[in-house]
């Protein structure tokens, strides 16, 4: 298998559980090149991949099929005689690019009217018993051949590496702001919805503990421009703390997986930064609501996971159907604060 490329997911945290995938594909293929195709959002997670060859970034639009643009780029991809595609996400547009470019081998999950555009697959797991996602994706390469006496007995997690670049980046904007000392990350958002985000008076009395409990801490609240105004309240309920720095919306993502490198922890919901903190194998701290820590934990020694349990958990849902947020609200700072301690 000469050249194999690769479709990928549309969201971070799905984007790092494929990397063991990728490490799969180039311990039962040595010589191969990993090409990726991702979206602008997910680029720079597929750069951070020591495995990937090529990353073919593209501005894809969410709801549009951009037929043109697909065909187009089908036709410059069918130069490039891949023998086989992984096609990662599950809907009917993702298939059609590789179908296009008549890449011999296709392979994929079922669903979304894909018969034929896919012509390798297995069943879709139902929602009820899922299995953990970097399992999921690891399932497809038994679909190219059976390799499994080459399988490492260990079942591998999800590792990426820091750009210099970035590194280098990140180092000079943390002097420019008169950062020194230890930097503590925390991700207040959570693309999915509220039943995912820790309250951000929970954010901010952690915030204020750590920089009391040492004058040399620092808090760095991180993620996309639509977490600015979390970051905002974090910072409003947490007054007379020049320690405490919002860069929601200011670092791309390759710099944010490098300050997520170079801090002493992470503190987090369920989300793409949590994903990425345990591919640095970052001391973290997880917080999860509504979503299942069996399905999508942090695959890391360094990471430890609060979670309640409660009855009504995990609900899957966006907003929480009985009003009251407990699963996230009774995580009270003092247990984050003791659990991330205990990472030291």
């Amino acid at each position: 298998m000469r050249s194999i490329l690769i479709i990928a997911p549309n969201w971070i945290g799905d984007a790092v559980m494929t990397q063991p995938l990728l490490a799969s594909l180039k311990a039962l293929y040595p010589e191969s090149k990993i090409d990726v195709l991702a979206s602008s959002w997910v680029a720079p997670i597929y750069r951070a991949c020591s495995e990937v060859h090529e990353v073919i970034e593209v501005k894809f639009e969410h709801k549009k099929l951009q037929w043109g643009m697909r065909k187009q780029l089908a036709q410059e991809l069918a130069a490039k005689n891949y023998q086989a595609c992984f096609v990662l996400p599950n809907s009917f547009k993702s298939a059609l690019i590789p179908w296009l470019a008549n890449i011999p081998f296709r392979i994929g999950y079922r669903g979304e009217l894909r018969y034929g555009l896919i012509n390798l697959s297995l069943d879709n797991p139902s929602k009820v018993n899922r299995p953990p996602m970097v399992d999921h994706y690891l399932a497809l390469n038994q679909l190219l051949s059976d390799h499994s006496e080459k399988m490492p007995a260990d079942k591998p997690v999800p590792t990426l590496n820091v750009s210099a670049l970035a590194k280098r980046v990140v180092e000079k904007n943390l002097a420019a702001a008169n950062i020194t000392g230890s930097v503590y990350v925390m991700c207040p958002g959570a693309e999915y919805g509220p039943t995912k985000r820790w309250p951000t008076e929970h954010f901010a009395k952690l915030a204020q503990s750590l920089i009391a409990n040492n004058s040399d801490n620092h808090v760095i609240l991180l993620g996309s421009k639509s977490d600015f105004a979390l970051a905002q309240e974090i910072l409003s309920q947490a007054p007379n703390s020049s320690k405490l720095h919002n860069w929601c919306g200011n670092t791309s993502l390759d710099e944010a997986i490098a300050l997520i490198g170079l801090s002493k922890a992470v503190i987090s919901n369920d989300s793409g930064l949590m994903h990425i903190a345990a591919a640095l194998k970052t001391p973290q701290v997880a917080i999860f609501g509504s979503s299942d820590p069996s399905h999508t934990p942090p695959l890391s020694e360094e990471a430890k996971i609060i979670w309640l349990n409660f009855p009504c958990s995990p609900c899957h849902k966006r907003e929480c159907p009985l009003g009251h947020l407990k699963c996230l609200k009774d995580i009270l700072p003092e247990q984050v604060l003791a659990t991330l301690n205990s990472l030291q």
